[in-house]
């Protein structure tokens, strides 16, 4: 749907009437899975696609929220921008609204809001942070708050613990507040240090392979992880003064692990502390041209989140196996928080329609599911459209 569908959409909910538009959009990370609420590295980009949000300001005491993508609409007053709505998809951008009030933020004037995402749900590319971050930055420019970003990231990061109840990191937000077009975002997300690395992928497309078995990171297995990394945090800290994960070195793991005696704490640990180490190695093997190695890496993560993390399951690593038996392969890896959603892969161009082809088929009949492949366009971060 384009911009002027958008507005027309807009105009037949709302009425005639000055409208504004704003886009963020969806991420994939190329390497560094579940290290974000570790403190360590991750290497996303952002996605054109993405979730868009048209906005006016309205003279009543109440927001109204409808989205294209779903059929419940709700009609929130202003002192209540601070409540969940049962569990619905509202809670999304209702969060964000309640992270302006703790800041003592007041709304003296409603809005009429309409969404609309096309990243697929469910797929593990971020439509939530989306939906977040450009509530956010839609708000922040409207009411003339005059946030910087990267505090708009954070509060999107809330708005996904307090109202969705997930202990994400802040990988999703940030990539999709910070990203740039034809680069990546290697970000050190405990001290949220971060370097724009141009994406140098000559002859190579990145190929986004979605399973179709949603993943649902509701489901508690998510927070689950974030408790099983403190435990180890906790049991290591008699023997190295850590706060995270990320403050231990991966030969000082091996050292110390035996004192991790819970066998499933210990997996855990050892998949972000050496995930942690492969992904600072890939933007280094990127920033040579050195794809070849960055490919082996992304190899080694899936293993490493199949076998340590346990995040996969059947759906990610029957694509996985069908991917690393083609010709143009040079890495493939599941991508997001797992348990479903997507992979991502590197594909040499010439190869591209092949993979797509005999991908879909083997994985189809392994599963009985029909994948949806994308050919990743990267885009910049949240930003005001019209």
């Amino acid at each position: 749907m384009n911009v002027s569908e958008l507005k027309s959409e807009f105009i037949k909910r709302y009425g005639e009437g000055p409208v504004a538009g704003f886009f963020a959009p969806g991420r994939v990370n190329l390497i560094g899975e579940h290290t974000d609420y570790n403190g360590g590295f991750v290497f996303p980009c952002a996605l054109s696609f993405g979730n868009y949000c048209l906005i006016r300001k309205t003279g009543r005491p109440t927001v109204m929220f409808a989205s294209l993508n779903m059929d419940f609409e709700a009609e929130v007053s202003l002192d209540n921008l601070d409540k969940p709505v049962g569990k619905e998809w509202v809670n999304y951008p209702i969060g964000v609204f309640a992270q302006f009030l703790k800041k003592g933020i007041r709304f003296t004037e409603g809005a009429d809001m309409l969404f609309y995402g096309d990243v697929p749900p469910g797929a593990g590319l971020s439509s939530s942070a989306a939906i977040e971050v450009v509530t956010g930055v839609a708000i922040n420019e409207m009411y003339g708050v005059g946030l910087p970003r990267v505090e708009i990231v954070k509060m999107a990061q809330k708005a996904e613990h307090e109202f969705a109840g997930v202990m994400c990191g802040i990988m999703d937000q940030f990539a999709s507040g910070m990203g740039a077009k034809d680069h990546a975002v290697y970000l050190n997300c405990d001290t949220l240090d971060y370097e724009l690395v141009p994406l140098k992928l000559d002859g190579v497309k990145i190929v986004i392979a979605n399973t179709n078995s949603p993943h649902k990171l509701d489901s508690g297995k998510y927070n689950e992880r974030v408790r099983e990394c403190h435990a180890a945090v906790d049991a290591l800290k008699p023997y190295k003064n850590i706060v995270q994960l990320a403050d231990i070195q991966v030969d000082e793991f091996e050292a110390l692990k035996d004192h991790i005696k819970d066998e499933t704490v210990m997996r855990r640990a050892r998949h972000v502390v050496t995930e942690i180490d492969r992904t600072r190695r890939a933007v280094d093997y990127l920033k040579e041209g050195n794809v070849e190695a960055f490919g082996k890496l992304m190899l080694a993560s899936h293993h490493s989140l199949r076998d340590d993390y346990e995040v996969t399951g059947p759906e990610l690593d029957a694509m996985f196996e069908a991917a690393v038996k083609e010709d143009g392969v040079i890495g493939t890896r599941m991508t997001g928080g797992g348990f479903g959603g997507c992979t991502v892969s590197l594909v040499k161009n010439e190869a591209v329609d092949e993979f797509i082809s005999r991908v879909g088929a083997e994985y189809k009949a392994v599963t009985g599911l029909t994948p949806q492949f994308y050919v990743a366009e990267t885009g910049d971060g949240g930003k005001r459209l019209f």
